[in-house]
């Protein structure tokens, strides 16, 4: 029988809470922003360039609720439908001028009945796969972790914890499709961010836990994945952000905000 892991270090609060801290707390996808551009990471911190909230994004929060936090706190959390055209019968589209009238005077975040759907069938399909439902079958979803690491105050929101040890760490990630996921949790960072999660949570906790990703595609045949990081990978990611944490104080203590690109770059491979 596996062991289990005592979750009481966990904080459990609302979103909006944990990011309102954001400036007070270094966080995987800050990180994640600085190892790009220390520049753009400045510029950010200092409210210069606003971050973007998509359609795409508001579809997979709604997935992520849904998935982790059950039906109840999904349909508290967003507002489905919008008005009816009167002369179709059909609701209208998620951009005409009328649903982003009836959006604003919603109090909550507003998903199209498309994008409802989209929800729905993403949802399923994690509930069907055998490994993620395993992983997803006990746990804590968006327990937040704060600690002091590599000289920083840092925090993490981690999408799911499993007291079995042999399950630990799941993040959910939604995509356009899995044939290039791997491809992508290299682009987007996602194994330095969940290597950032298992190093707060080995501090907090004392556990050093396994790493699983659940990918599941936003569009048909909305296929669910499961990959389980090797620890060597997380070690060498790790390794990586704690050298760009240190590059953080100096950029702190020095005030040079650097792009990464101030050196001539050559090119000598086709």
């Amino acid at each position: 029988m596996a062991s289990t892991i005592d979750l009481g270090f966990l904080v459990r609060e609302p979103a909006d809470v944990y990011h309102a801290k954001a400036k007070d707390f270094l966080s995987a996808h800050a990180l994640n922003e600085f190892r790009r551009c220390p520049l753009l990471y400045r510029r950010k911190q200092l409210g210069l360039v606003p971050d973007r909230d998509t359609t795409a994004y508001i579809v997979g929060r709604g997935a992520h609720t849904l998935i982790l936090e059950g039906r109840q706190r999904y349909e508290r959390a967003f507002a489905i439908g919008g008005p009816i055209n009167p002369r179709t019968g059909q609701p209208f589209g998620s951009q005409t001028k009328a649903f982003a009238q009836w959006a604003t005077q919603q109090s909550k975040e507003v998903l199209s009945d498309t994008h409802a759907a989209l929800v729905e069938q993403m949802a399923a399909a994690v509930t069907e796969h055998r490994y993620a439902g395993e992983l997803l079958a006990e746990g804590i979803a968006e327990g937040v972790v704060r600690c002091e690491y590599g000289g920083h105050r840092c925090q993490a929101r981690v999408d799911w914890i499993n007291p079995d040890a042999d399950c630990g760490i799941v993040d959910l990630k939604t995509a356009d499709e899995l044939d290039s996921f791997e491809a992508s949790m290299r682009a987007f960072g996602y194994l330095y961010q969940v290597a950032f999660y298992r190093a707060l949570i080995a501090r907090a906790s004392g556990h050093v836990l396994p790493v699983h990703i659940i990918a599941v595609e936003k569009r048909e045949p909305f296929r669910c994945g499961v990959w389980q990081i090797a620890p060597a990978v997380l070690d060498a990611a790790q390794r990586d952000n704690e050298e760009a944490m240190n590059d953080l104080r100096q950029c702190r203590e020095t005030g040079d905000w650097f792009t990464r690109y101030e050196a001539l770059r050559r090119v000598d491979r086709l």
